[in-house]
């Protein structure tokens, strides 16, 4: 595939208990001896996919990924029945990638992040600056209430067909209401019928508003019902509780982060996550450099973001 390195495989793996009944899943690979740098996966709940090994030298980095709480192969799986939500937070997932780190003996990294994975990391780098050397951040978001009610409702003026159906999937009395709320109800619903439904729904609004290419192709990984069950349920367990960030909070640190080299690549394209939230985060932070891929969209796969990931990467090798 344009762009990025060869495959690779793990050359350690396991799985780290963090506490409350949960076991999260790490690998490495790479150079054991290389500069050391973490993936922060994006949904919440979408988990590492193989092609985020291959945005690093793997002969100059030692890469870190792992699947957050509830996702990949993390256990438990939002999509088991009766799943508990309650210790999935925010500020849980921090905890864990400090206790990764130094579960690791890493003193310090490279954080990369896409989409919900840029939240994650500039909350990470905000609270443990000591410990990121870069940042290098592709689709940008920070999980602000504007921002979600941009991608839940705003954006449907580009994407009615779509936007009708994924409005019409709850009831009809919540459908002026928070869709975000409406469907966590529908997903946490014992009834499969009833979840599996909503999921369905929920999943195809998200492969919808990504799709600014004629021939883009939803990720497969959309196939497995277990997926798009625990993908669905963690991204509106997040969102209707704003990720627990005060609002606006991380582009008002951002100038904390002076000091750290930020790399923030953003599709021209990305509908639902508008250019705006990467400029206003460029203002706010120095040191930090913002690409815009002219012909991308929010999918790291689309035209060009590969490229720029990996370029970044490069040159922090």
């Amino acid at each position: 595939m344009a762009g990025f390195y060869p495959p690779i495989e793990p050359y350690d793996a396991g799985m780290l208990d963090v506490g409350d009944g949960h076991h999260v899943y790490w690998e490495t690979c790479g150079n054991p001896a290389g500069k050391p740098a973490l993936v922060l996966h994006g949904g919440p709940g979408s988990g590492c996919t193989v092609n985020a090994r291959r945005y690093f030298d793997p002969g100059a980095y030692r890469i870190v990924l792992f699947d957050q709480r509830g996702s990949g192969r993390s256990t438990p799986h939002a999509s088991q029945p009766d799943v508990d939500l309650s210790t999935n937070t925010t500020s849980h997932l921090l905890a864990d990638i400090e206790l990764l780190r130094q579960h690791l003996g890493i003193e310090q990294w490279l954080v990369l992040g896409g989409s919900w994975g840029s939240t994650l990391a500039l909350a990470y780098a905000g609270q443990q600056p000591q410990h990121v050397t870069e940042m290098v951040l592709f689709s940008i978001a920070t999980t602000t209430a504007s921002e979600i009610d941009w991608i839940t409702r705003g954006v449907g003026a580009f994407f009615p067909e779509p936007w009708s159906r994924f409005r019409g999937g709850v009831p009809e009395a919540e459908r002026d209401g928070s869709l975000v709320e409406a469907y966590h109800r529908l997903l946490v619903h014992p009834d499969p019928a009833v979840h599996e439904k909503a999921a369905r729904d929920w999943c195809d609004w998200e492969m919808a508003i990504v799709a600014v290419h004629p021939t883009h192709k939803p990720h497969p990984r959309y196939e497995d019902p277990a997926f798009r069950l625990g993908f669905a349920r963690l991204v509106t367990h997040y969102w209707r509780h704003q990720a627990w960030l005060e609002d606006g909070a991380l582009l008002l640190a951002a100038s904390r982060l002076a000091g750290i080299p930020g790399v923030l690549i953003h599709g021209r394209l990305d509908i639902g996550g508008p250019l705006i939230t990467p400029w206003k985060l460029r203002q706010q932070w120095p040191g930090s450099e913002l690409i815009v891929v002219s012909e991308a969209g929010h999918d790291a796969r689309d035209p060009g973001m590969t490229e720029s990931i990996v370029a970044a990467t490069d040159r922090f090798a």
